[in-house]
């Protein structure tokens, strides 16, 4: 037997490998690194491979121990795991500079390790299925108009109207607009023939020009004096007032379409109205459906999470939180549309952490809940789902899939083994929602 092994606890989810290599395994190790080391060095007065070992040891002890103790500890403590049963989440090993290895002396590490719980798995197939309340949700005529007013309001047409209209909300008002000052046209106030839907609070030129445009027709001008402060940044305006003059010329209504097999013919390869109800229908059904699956899907997630009750590992709770601060940093810089965002203080980011403490918990224990049924279930991950998942993906990211397989193995061996940790998180979900009955 070349290794020795003792297990210590250290608490619910730690566990203390010491580990003891035998002597002629430490020997045998350091006499193949010598060999390896006499095959690469040049010793002067000595042809390749020929040099003493006296002289060897003499120059590159050091080297040679710290290669062994490379060599010895990931090999050793891989078998200690083996050997102990455990599902380790993350090792920490003593650095080399605090390890000790002599020739000819047995060798000995001790590696402490974070381990996944045992669990016990609760009732989630035949003969205690999870039930389900049924989601009796499903498309409804209206659901179906409102749709069809979308499509309608797509192929609409804008249209000039009669002489003498009144602009009211909801019209389009054909507008030019340009700044004087004292007089002379200012410099970069120009727009011409914009397109202004009265009631949209849309501005031009930083003036809002629904009240101005409002009740007004076709060749009416208006006057629009707009005072700046002292401490505005353009300096020609700074403290003055420009004279903008805003000239209606064209007054717009929009023309829905009739709903008729006209109206199908022209969103597409359609020839009748009832067509694309049809079509319509079908889709809405095919999203609701989605829905539904999720919403159940939902459930059965919290109801693992109720009936199953363990100790979580740290680092794997630390690992989810950090995922969440990742998360919320980016949504917070999208919601900046220009400039970035400041950099969050270490406050904020320790505010983000406890504020979702709870469903990092969650998210932990329903994966390690879903893991033990995929492992119980022999449930696992084929080269064709992992393709299917990516397919899936660059189609939701709207990203060629070769640059997502280069993002994917940029991210090194750790994003392959999340991403096929997450597609069998499904694979175990979806398993206990067909074996889950639906009540009623």
């Amino acid at each position: 037997m070349t290794m020795k092994m003792e297990m210590t606890e250290l608490g619910p989810m730690k566990r203390a490998l010491k580990i003891e290599v035998a002597a002629e395994e430490v020997t045998q190790r350091f006499s193949r690194a010598y060999t390896e080391l006499n095959r690469q060095v040049r010793i002067p007065g000595f042809r390749p491979g020929k040099a003493p070992l006296g002289i060897l040891e003499q120059r590159y002890a050091k080297a040679v121990e710290e290669d062994v103790i490379r060599s010895l500890v990931p090999d050793f403590y891989e078998r200690a795991v083996r050997q102990a049963g455990i599902n380790p989440v993350v090792v920490e090993i003593p650095p080399l500079e605090r390890v000790k290895i002599k020739k000819n002396e047995p060798f000995t590490f001790t590696a402490t390790v974070e381990i996944k719980p045992t669990i016990e798995l609760r009732d989630y197939k035949a003969p205690n299925p999870i039930s389900l309340k049924p989601d009796k949700r499903t498309v409804t005529d209206e659901q179906l108009d409102r749709a069809l007013e979308v499509l309608r309001e797509q192929q609409a047409r804008l249209e000039a109207a009669p002489a003498g209209t009144l602009l009211t909300e909801g019209d389009f008002a054909v507008v030019d607009l340009e700044g004087f000052l004292a007089g002379a046209p200012l410099e970069g106030t120009k727009k011409e023939g914009q397109l202004h839907k009265v009631g949209s609070k849309a501005a031009l030129l930083g003036i809002e020009i629904d009240a101005h445009v409002t009740g007004k027709k076709e060749g009416d001008v208006i006057e629009i004096p707009q005072a700046y402060p002292a401490s505005h940044p353009d300096t020609r305006v700074a403290g003055k007032t420009v004279q903008f003059r805003l000239v209606i010329q064209g007054v717009k209504k929009k023309t829905l379409p009739a709903l008729d097999d006209e109206f199908a013919k022209d969103c597409g390869p359609y020839t009748t109205l009832q067509e694309i109800k049809d079509k319509l229908r079908t889709e809405m059904e095919k999203a609701l459906k989605r829905d539904i699956d999720e919403s159940y899907k939902d459930t059965i997630l919290k109801r693992l999470a109720e009936t199953h009750h363990f100790d979580l590992p740290e680092t794997l709770v630390n690992r989810e939180l950090d995922a969440i601060v990742r998360q919320k940093l980016q949504e917070r810089q999208r919601g900046k549309a220009t400039d970035p965002a400041p950099a969050a203080t270490a406050e904020e980011i320790n505010a983000i952490r406890e504020e979702h403490r709870e469903e990092a918990n969650r998210r932990v224990k329903v994966g390690l809940v879903l893991e033990a049924i995929a492992a119980k279930e022999n449930i696992t991950v084929t080269q064709e789902d992992m393709n299917n998942e990516v397919n899936r993906l660059a189609t939701e990211l709207r990203v060629p899939v070769a640059d997502l397989v280069k993002m994917i193995q940029a991210g090194g061996q750790d994003s392959i083994e999340e991403l096929r940790a997450r597609i069998l998180a499904d694979k175990a979900l979806e398993f206990v929602y067909r074996n889950a009955v639906i009540q009623g």
